[in-house]
This record gives C-alpha cells, sequence and structure tokens, in this order.
C-alpha cells in the first residue's frame, strides 16, 4: 500500500479517540458556589493578628523588656573618651605663679567624613590658617582612619566656630596650654612642654611625673556626627597635677637677669650665667642664663638657647679656686694664715713654661696671694701639697661631680685623679686651670666657704632638705672669708663689687679659653662673692663668656653685675649693713654735700700670665 493510501486511512477514521464529542464538565452537585467576601475576610483577620502581634513585639522590646537591645545599640555609639587634667601649677617661693595651665580647644577630624567633602577641606583650612594643599595631603594620608589632629591648642572661641560651621567630620576636644607669665627671664629654670603637656626642660622635666596628674576616662555616647550627646558612665575621675613650690625668689631672678642682660649687652659677649644661693638652706634663689628664649613660643628660639648653663657648661674656674688652694695649704699644714711667700722675680718655672704675675709682687703673706690674685704664690703652695691633698681637698668642696640638685643635662665636670695628672697639672690646678666644672659648682663652694665649712646639697625645691656634711673646720672657713674680704677693699681686685654699708668677700676670675690644643684670646669673666661677711647670707656667681667690647677682666665684667643684684637683693631682704663705719662716713659726706662714691672704680691690673699643660701660641694670661 502506498504511503498515500495509509495516510487516507488514517485520515477518515482510523482513530476513534479523534472523533469522540467532547463531554462538558460536570460539576459536584453538594459543594457551594465561591465565595468572595468570605475570603476577603479570612485575609484581613490574618493581617490584623499580624498587626497585633506586631504591636505586642514592639511593646515587649521598647517597654517590657529593652535593656538588652538598648544596650546593643548604644554599643554602636558608645565610645570611653579621656577627661583632660590641669597640670600643677609652679610657683615661686612666695606663692607667684610661675607656670599655669589654661583651658584651650584642638581640633580634629574624622578623614573618612572629611576626605567626601573638597569643598569642606577648603572651609576647614582657611578657617584655621592651614595650608589648603598641606591638609588634603594629610587627610588624603588618613583616609582609612577615623582620627586625625588638624589645630592643636587654639582659642576655645575660634574651635567653637570652626565645628559650628557644620563641615563633615570636624569635631573639638578640650585639652590644657601651659603658659608662662614671666616669660623668658625663667625659661632656663621652669622648662617647658610639649604639644601633648609632657616637661621638656628644667623643672617641668624634673618633675614632670608629680606635675602632670593623671586623665580621667569616661563612656560617652556620640550621635552620628561624633557629638557627644550624653555622658554614660565616669570609669575614672580625673586626677590633676600636684603642685610644685620652688626656693626661687620671682624679684631676684629677675634682677639677676635683668642686671646680666644689661652687661652682656654692655660688653658684647656671647652668653653669661648667674647663680644666687642662699648659704644656710643651699636654696637656689636665682639662676638665670643668656640667651634666653620665649616659652611661650618655643617654636621660635635657636635650639643653643635652651641650653641651661649655669649647669650644662664647663669652663676652666680660673683665679676663683685660688682661695680654695689657700684653704688647702692651711688644713694641711704646709702654710699659716700669716706665712709669707717670696713671689720676685714675678715669674715661676711650670715644666718648659713660665707661670707669671702680671707685676713683680715681692714678699706677699698669705692674704696678699688672694688679695693680688699671685698665679706665682699659689704655685709656691702648690709644690708643697702633694697631689693626692690637693686632689682630696679639691673633691671635697664637689668638684668632679654633680651637685645632686637634680636637674636634667647638669654636668660633673672634669677633674682627674691624681694618676692622670702631667708633671705641670699640680701647679697649673693651683691657679684654676687643668680643672673645668659649672657655675654652679663654683657657687656651691663658695657657699659652703660662708656656711663655715658645711657643704649643702643645692635645692631647687622649696622646703626639701639638702644633705649637709662639714667639709673643713668653721675657723678655716671664716679665715678664707675675711681673706676674701680684701679683694673688694682698695687695692683688690674687684672694688666695683664692693656695697656701701656691708663687707663683700669675693675673688675675681679671667680665665683663657682652650682652642685648638692651645689656648685662645676669648676669656671668660668671672666674680664669686659672698655677702655680708659678718653672716654670710649669699652666694653667688657671675660668669660672662666671650665679652668683646672694652674690658674683659673678671673685676670689670663680672664683679659689677654681682654688685647690682647683691646691692638690691640686701635691700630686698632687709639684711641689716655690717660695715656701719663706711655708712656713716657715706652719710656725713652727703650731708656736707660731698659725692658718695659707693664703689670707686679701681684700675684693675691685667692678668698674670699662667702655664698650662698645653703648648701656646704666646704667654698665657692668669684670671684676675
Amino acid at each position: 500500500m502506498s504511503m498515500f493510501g495509509r495516510t487516507g486511512q488514517h485520515r477518515h477514521g482510523a482513530d476513534p479517540r479523534r472523533d469522540r464529542p467532547r463531554q462538558p464538565p460536570v460539576r459536584n452537585s453538594g459543594r457551594q458556589g465561591y465565595d468572595v467576601r468570605k475570603r476577603l475576610m479570612l485575609v484581613g483577620g490574618g493581617l490584623a493578628l499580624c498587626a497585633v502581634a506586631l504591636v505586642g513585639r514592639a511593646v515587649n522590646l521598647q517597654l517590657v523588656n529593652n535593656e538588652f537591645y538598648q544596650k546593643q545599640g548604644d554599643e554602636r555609639f558608645q565610645r570611653e573618651v579621656e577627661v583632660a587634667t590641669t597640670r600643677g601649677m609652679i610657683t615661686d617661693r612666695n606663692g607667684e605663679p610661675l607656670a599655669v595651665s589654661t583651658p584651650v580647644e584642638s581640633v580634629w577630624v574624622n578623614p573618612q567624613e572629611l576626605s567626601k567633602s573638597p569643598e569642606g577641606i577648603r572651609k576647614l583650612a582657611k578657617a584655621l590658617g592651614l595650608s589648603e594643599d598641606e591638609l588634603r595631603r594629610r587627610v588624603s594620608q588618613k583616609a582609612e582612619k577615623e582620627f586625625l589632629w588638624v589645630k592643636r591648642r587654639i582659642n576655645p572661641a575660634i574651635a567653637q566656630r570652626v565645628v559650628a560651621m557644620g563641615i563633615p567630620g570636624v569635631y573639638s576636644q578640650r585639652e590644657f596650654r601651659r603658659f608662662y607669665p614671666q616669660g623668658e627671664a625663667f625659661a632656663h629654670v621652669l622648662g617647658f612642654t610639649n604639644v601633648d603637656d609632657f616637661g621638656q626642660e628644667g623643672v617641668e622635666l624634673a618633675l614632670d611625673e608629680w606635675l602632670r596628674g593623671k586623665p580621667g576616662l569616661k563612656r560617652v555616647i556620640r550621635d552620628n556626627r561624633g557629638r557627644i550627646v550624653e555622658n554614660v558612665d565616669l570609669l575614672r575621675a580625673a586626677q590633676p597635677g600636684k603642685d610644685v613650690r620652688l626656693t626661687i625668689d620671682r624679684r631676684i631672678q629677675y634682677l639677676t637677669y635683668r642686671e646680666l642682660k644689661a652687661m652682656l649687652e654692655q660688653s658684647g659677649a656671647s652668653s653669661g650665667s648667674a647663680v644666687v644661693l642662699d648659704v644656710e638652706t643651699g636654696e637656689v634663689l636665682a639662676m638665670a642664663n643668656l640667651p634666653s628664649f620665649n616659652p611661650n613660643n618655643v617654636g621660635s628660639a635657636n635650639r643653643e638657647a635652651h641650653r641651661n648653663r649655669a649647669l650644662t657648661d664647663l669652663f676652666e674656674p680660673g683665679s676663683t679656686i685660688k682661695p680654695l688652694t689657700v684653704a688647702a695649704g692651711i688644713e694641711n699644714g704646709v702654710i699659716t694664715a700669716q706665712s709669707t711667700f717670696n713671689t720676685s722675680p714675678g715669674w715661676i718655672a711650670n715644666g718648659k713654661y713660665r707661670t707669671t704675675d702680671t707685676h713683680n709682687y715681692g714678699v706677699l703673706d698669705t692674704t696678699g696671694l688672694i688679695k693680688k690674685s699671685s698665679n706665682v704664690g699659689m704655685s709656691l703652695i702648690a709644690h708643697k701639697l702633694s697631689n693626692q691633698q690637693l686632689y682630696d681637698f679639691f673633691q671635697k668642696f664637689g668638684f668632679g661631680q654633680r651637685t645632686g640638685i637634680g636637674f636634667p643635662g647638669e654636668a660633673a665636670g672634669l677633674f682627674s685623679p691624681p694618676a692622670r695628672w702631667y708633671g705641670t697639672t699640680k701647679q697649673t690646678m693651683s691657679y684654676g686651670y687643668a680643672i673645668s666644672a659649672t657655675p654652679m659648682q663654683i657657687a656651691h663652694a663658695y657657699a659652703t666657704l660662708g656656711n663655715d665649712g658645711v657643704s649643702i646639697r643645692p635645692t631647687f625645691i622649696k622646703d626639701e632638705q639638702g644633705e649637709r656634711k662639714q667639709v673643713i673646720t668653721p675657723d678655716l672657713a671664716r679665715t678664707i672669708v675675711r681673706m676674701m674680704q680684701t679683694v673688694t677693699e682698695p687695692g683688690g681686685t674687684a672694688t666695683q663689687a664692693a656695697i656701701l654699708g656691708y663687707h663683700v668677700a669675693g675673688k675675681t676670675g679671667t680665665a683663657r679659653k682652650a682652642s685648638g690644643g692651645g689656648y685662645s684670646r676669648r676669656y671668660v669673666s668671672y666674680f664669686a662673692g659672698l655677702v655680708p661677711v659678718a653672716n654670710p647670707r649669699y652666694a653667688m656667681v657671675v660668669a660672662v663668656n666671650d665679652p668683646s667690647r672694652g674690658s674683659y677682666y673678671g673685676g670689670l665684667v663680672s664683679a659689677p653685675v654681682f654688685h647690682n643684684v647683691m646691692e638690691g637683693v640686701l635691700r630686698l631682704q632687709d639684711v641689716p649693713p655690717d660695715d656701719i663705719d663706711s655708712w656713716i662716713a657715706a652719710q656725713s659726706k652727703e650731708m656736707k654735700g660731698q659725692p658718695v662714691i659707693a664703689r670707686a672704680p679701681a684700675a684693675v691690673p691685667a692678668p698674670a700670665a699662667a702655664t698650662l699643660p698645653m703648648p701656646l701660641p704666646e704667654p698665657l694670661e692668669a684670671g684676675q
């Protein structure tokens, strides 16, 4: 059969299923028709039940059992922040404020927020006076961080105005800034603090832990802009720093600074230091250094100006050490107060060099050696002493060791033991070379002489008791002080240190500075003294470095500073005169209309030559 025939058969009835008629659907006569209203009521009821459940759950979370979820929410906005505390105040001995802390604000930003606002960076930089490019660079470098200081310790009003501008991610925080009312006159005593309020130099560094205190800690809630909206809990109370009362007298310190500054301007000197000690207690009443700096604006000062030269700079003391050489000779029994010395012909050999005096003084007694500042006489005493005797005596007065004052950076000085001395060292040391000391060490040695031979550790803290030690007998100390009195009297080398109505004991010094294996024509001019002689109250040392105009002798450069300062101190402290005769004579002259010379200018002899244990370009001039 052909394919076509089979196909036709199939189309015309071969499949009975295709030809069966379709039947209508049969409904179950037992079911009701579809009810739309009922279905809507059912859905509405279900929704109502869900709403009631949600309301109940909300009531449960917010009113009945809200503590857990409240805590979880708060934790996402809670922060622990420090509570700034004030640094302790520093005052002088009379309670006058020298260093105080004032509240300031510091501006900080969240770089993640601020980096998204270029316009905000521009506004912030303009408001704070910063470089826009620099600020943009800093923010971009910290773009992944949440904190960046922008400007620290500024006026609170300025900080509040900046925050009020609404710049995204800009906030402020309270801090404290140190303020020094007395300025540069106290800079080296007080030191200063850094931007984080940590002590850097001076008393601020030495007593930093005592002054700093401990910041507090509190838990707060911040809003999405970083503002504190609630103080949650105080975790740790802030502990303010403790106050410190110094031994410094504000009036004496300023007077010392003023007179030292005037002399530096007059003499063209490069630097200078002055120290005033209370002889009986060892308290430091003044310590001034120049050049100085403004501790309220430390960044503008030359770093060299930060040096506390009275404690860090070492110089050969020159002739200021001669009274100790005489005392060493008397204590060791090799001379007496009445001994005589033939200083002719005005020089003495010292190895291949000579130690010389300015003039041939001929025969001098022991007091005359100090009055005329004879290098030859000191050499004669040194020849009678052993190396160990001279070394032990100087060491008792603190040379070669720190005074223990507690200031950071204090130098111990250079004082080699006898085993390291050269053949000329002892003789050279007897008139103040081959040994180095700070102005504070020299002041301490003179205070020991004025205190009947009792050495007291110097102190800056009021009511702190320094260690006391009897190093020489009271009789010997008084003898040396009386000898030094002749230095400020007619014929001595420091008549410009004399004070009308008071006996003054002291010693000048003009030491040449070592340079390049020898000694240069640069000088340190000293005066060290005690007043009043009858009952020494104050010891003072003045050191002027590199005077370049006029004279460079200690009697003409440093002695006038001593006079001006001590005259003011004696008046401020109402110290009774111990030289009534000169006072009465002066009053009598004044009544008669005659000029009164409180301190007659004296022609100070040129320093005598001194030999040192190293080659010199020419004979060295000794300290007068």
